[in-house]
């Protein structure tokens, strides 16, 4: 039986990709669940898995050595799936060195655990071991507004915020234990996901949050920025073919393939939400392109991402499915069905957190 420890398992991509593999694999896998809990980690997003037999939730911060020691020496694990990581932007503005101790140090001892656990005296690893750490596009910097440029694996990296700095120091410190221990990891770089269970601090859920409350949607700049929108199963998707069939010691780009503007996005949204919303229902009428309001940029705020993934799709056969328009609706609905999940998402700290961010603005 096939043994995964997930770490940020109960946030956004983690939580999508924890029921992904129950869906697929059933009872025939176990899963360790390491997340500490932080704002943006939810055990509602867990709901369904979390009575299962093979599965194990434990509160812990990946920071922790000594803990996450124990879990490698009292468990034999097959997969490490990394996604646990400050990921916000903008918090990585107010507060950097939180991100550079998550997203750097967590990563180091979530390494160093691992080769510990896994490597043989000879200094080689079992087959069938892996680590996959999840990172962003951000890592490559800003694209020009060019239809022609993307992003590939081999783009040097040039992070512009103090989030892209710190993963990109998280990659590089993979990439450092694959070239010197032989160390059996794997490195995926996404572009922006969206779907069920994301927190709403982040642009999407915050739009369709807004919207429904009839609140203001705050869009930084001009509004044309552009990002590569990927649906979160289609990420899972990815994630799963490359634990299962990635060459050790690559780096594979998954992208969406769904361009947008911010103003287009936003415009989608709305226009959505109106098509899907009863006409009785109060909320439709006041959705409207009037609530979008032009708030000052954000520093250092990247033009373009745009992901090209031949690379994964030449050798593990991926392609992302799902369109943005598709899959905008299948996330309103899903908000539209988990109403109490939104209402617990955004009470308490996270109403101080957007006053402080928007409403000055």
């Amino acid at each position: 039986m096939k043994t995964y420890l997930v770490t940020g398992g109960a946030g956004f991509i983690g939580s999508n990709f924890i029921h992904y593999l129950y869906e697929k694999y059933g009872d025939g896998i176990r899963v360790i669940n390491v997340d500490k809990l932080t704002y943006a980690g939810n055990p509602e997003n867990l709901k369904g898995v979390e009575n299962k037999e093979g599965y194990t939730f434990v509160k812990a911060d990946i920071c922790d050595r000594q803990t996450i020691d124990e879990f490698f020496a009292k468990n034999d694990i097959d997969a490490v799936v990394h996604f646990a990581a400050e990921s916000h932007v903008d918090r990585s503005i107010v507060n950097p060195e939180v991100f550079v101790q998550t997203n750097v140090l967590g990563t180091a001892t979530m390494l160093n655990a691992a080769r510990k656990a896994w490597e043989k005296e000879d200094g080689t690893y079992p087959e069938g071991k892996k680590f996959l750490h999840v990172s962003t596009d951000e890592v490559y910097g800003s694209l020009p507004d060019d239809d022609n440029a993307f992003f590939y694996e081999t783009t040097p990296y040039a992070p512009h915020s103090p989030y892209s700095a710190s993963k990109a120091g998280s990659d590089l410190l993979v990439k450092a234990y694959m070239d010197t221990y032989g160390f059996p990891a794997n490195i995926t770089n996404c572009s922006n996901n969206y779907g069920p269970f994301q927190f709403p601090e982040k642009v999407i859920p915050l739009m369709i949050n807004n919207a429904l409350e009839g609140k203001k949607l705050p869009v930084y700049g001009d509004g044309m920025n552009i990002r590569d929108w990927l649906y979160v199963r289609d990420h899972c998707k990815a994630i799963d073919l490359v634990i299962e069939k990635g060459r050790l010691f690559e780096t594979y780009n998954i992208g969406g393939h769904n361009e947008k503007r911010n103003l287009e996005m936003i415009r989608i949204i709305i226009a959505t939400l109106r098509e899907m919303l009863p006409d009785d229902d109060p909320r439709k009428e006041r959705i409207s392109e009037d609530l979008i309001t032009f708030v000052a940029d954000r520093k250092g705020h990247d033009r373009r991402y745009a992901i090209a993934p031949d690379k994964i799709h030449k050798e593990l056969g991926w392609v992302p499915e799902t369109r943005f328009e598709e899959g905008i609706r299948e996330t309103i609905r899903w908000y539209f069905d988990n109403s109490e999940w939104l209402e617990h998402a955004t009470s308490g700290e996270y109403q101080k957190y957007y006053e402080k961010m928007y409403d000055k603005r």
